[in-house]
């Protein structure tokens, strides 16, 4: 998609932030109910106000060069870092909390261009890695993390009672 830029968001756009995080928490809802609430959200106003407002998490945007306002996508990140560790080395990951494409958006690389852009910060914030979880009821997601080059490193399983 060539009429977009990325870049840290910010608090005029929480309206938009909130539209995606619906949109992701609808996936993980249709995908796993016994977890996900329906029309849920994920953050409050004044979460998001906090996590836009802290270096140690930033958000970037996937925003449209025509008003600097629709947003096509987003990625909410969190440095890690384990220092003191007994079992842990200590480097610094840049953890994906969420990363959405609007379903409009879908297949024009906002993804990728999302993502590529995480790993240029994290690159030149000195971190190790960058990680992320993946809900294994959202198998399109998996299979992009695949082609962006990501690759298993931990699992998470679970028996229903």
């Amino acid at each position: 998609m060539n009429d977009m830029h990325i870049r840290r968001a910010e608090k005029r756009d929480i309206p938009e932030l909130h539209r995606l995080l619906r949109q992701v928490a609808n996936v993980h809802h249709a995908g796993r109910p016994d977890l996900f609430k329906a029309n849920a959200t994920k953050y409050t106003d004044d979460e998001l106000e906090a996590i836009l407002a802290d270096d140690e998490r930033p958000v970037f945007g996937a925003f449209s060069d025509a008003d600097d306002a629709t947003l096509y996508g987003y990625a909410f990140c969190v440095f890690e870092r384990h220092p003191g560790n007994h079992v842990l080395t200590d480097v610094t990951t840049l953890y994906i909390d969420d990363i959405c494409v609007d379903e409009a958006a879908r297949g024009r690389h906002v993804g990728t261009a999302v993502y590529r852009h995480v790993l240029g910060f994290a690159r030149g914030s000195g971190c190790y890695n960058v990680t992320l979880n993946v809900w294994s009821c959202n198998p399109g997601a998996q299979a992009f993390y695949e082609r962006m080059g990501l690759k298993p490193y931990k699992v998470g399983m679970e028996t229903i009672l």
